[in-house]
């Protein structure tokens, strides 16, 4: 508690409990490379420094992009499963079918991971108990991006806060202007309130003393416990806060992922609940963009990719790492004969889950 202050003060020498929400500016230091912070809100956004990229070119690696169809007998257990998961779908063309072709397509997915840095500060204030002062007098306070934090594992969302060094200082408190309590609202320091029930008359029904106040007309107020003051919850009845800078640092991954799609009559929406088999992966502070794959769409979405993650990311947030891989999905088209009639469906996936829209028996039945 302030020491200027006497404990004996009375609530009508307290401040009102309806004071300020959030300490004033002017309460707040300025602190060299931290102009323009305040208290509360989302912070001050600090765009990161700028660093020359070291980028060499470097050869990417030939892999073996091309994976065998499905068997038959995996054609014909993929179907049947499929068919024994809709109610309404006869196993019979799974069974008895007649393959006619099997023909493989190479999908592709490409994934771009690009982890980010960002940070903010804010003033922030904790109840003055004692504890170490890290002000001004121990240092310079570092610059935000100067701060050491501890990087979480690579690709990972993350959240830090951490004071900033040397910014910290104590002032007091306002809310309660020192005192450690407030005015209370509720009975404007009285420590009473006005009976309801009895319309503050101390009787009811005629001439029965009213039980809610025993006859007085007044209640204790509750919130207060009839003492007119309530504890300040902003400095803890302390009087007395330390302000210090707050640095907020969020680490983000960001994914860029889309499908080569090459128009073989398979949505590729489907391809989010597969897997495909990894053929390609390239790490590094900066990735380059894929030149000369098998597919030339993954080139075209590489580079829309990393052009895309760059103009968003290069200039708002610090990047620590970029990822890239590149997925072959196996999808087989097979056609079939089934009661002289031609028919056709897919099995993608390393799941061989089943595309067939026109499946042959259906029974069409309506639940009711």
């Amino acid at each position: 508690m302030d020491p200027s202050q006497s404990e004996a003060d009375g609530p009508e020498d307290l401040e009102d409990e309806e004071g300020p929400t959030a300490p004033p500016i002017e309460m707040l230091d300025n602190v060299r490379g931290y102009e323009g912070t305040v208290a509360g809100g989302g912070g001050n956004y600090i765009p990161p420094p700028v660093y020359s990229s070291d980028k060499k070119e470097r050869a990417q690696p030939q892999l073996e992009w091309r994976i065998p169809s499905i068997t038959e007998e995996a054609a014909r257990e993929a179907l049947t499963q499929f068919a024994d998961a809709h109610c309404c779908y006869s196993s019979s063309p799974a069974r008895d079918m007649d393959f006619r072709d099997l023909t493989p397509f190479n999908m592709y997915r490409y994934r771009l991971e690009t982890f980010i840095e960002s940070r903010q500060t804010e003033w922030t204030h904790e109840p003055f108990s004692g504890q170490p002062v890290d002000s001004v007098a121990c240092g310079y306070p570092p610059l935000p991006w100067d701060v050491v934090v501890q990087i979480p594992p690579m690709f990972q969302d993350s959240i830090k806060k951490v004071p900033v060094p040397h910014t910290a200082a104590v002032k007091r408190c306002y809310k309660c202007k020192g005192r450690g309590k407030y005015r209370c609202s509720h009975c404007g320091g009285k420590g009473k309130l006005k009976c309801l029930s009895c319309g503050s008359r101390g009787i009811v029904h005629g001439n029965k003393r009213c039980i809610q106040c025993g006859g007085r007309g007044m209640r204790r107020c509750g919130p207060c416990l009839g003492r007119g003051t309530r504890t300040c919850h902003i400095c803890k009845t302390s009087g007395q806060l330390l302000f210090y800078i707050q640095l907020t640092v969020k680490w983000t991954n960001n994914v860029f992922e889309q499908v080569a799609d090459q128009k073989i009559g398979l949505p590729v929406t489907l391809f989010s609940a597969v897997t495909g088999q990894n053929v390609f992966a390239d790490e590094s502070y900066l990735v380059y963009t894929i030149v000369g794959f098998p597919d030339p769409l993954i080139d075209q979405i590489s580079q829309q990719g990393v052009q895309e993650h760059q103009e968003k990311f290069g200039r708002t947030a610090g990047i620590l790492q970029q990822r890239q891989t590149i997925e072959l999905i196996p999808v087989t088209k097979v056609y079939f004969q089934w009661k002289g009639q031609e028919h056709s469906y897919f099995v993608y996936g390393t799941e061989n889950n089943v595309y067939a829209p026109d499946y042959p028996s259906k029974c069409h039945c309506a639940i009711l």
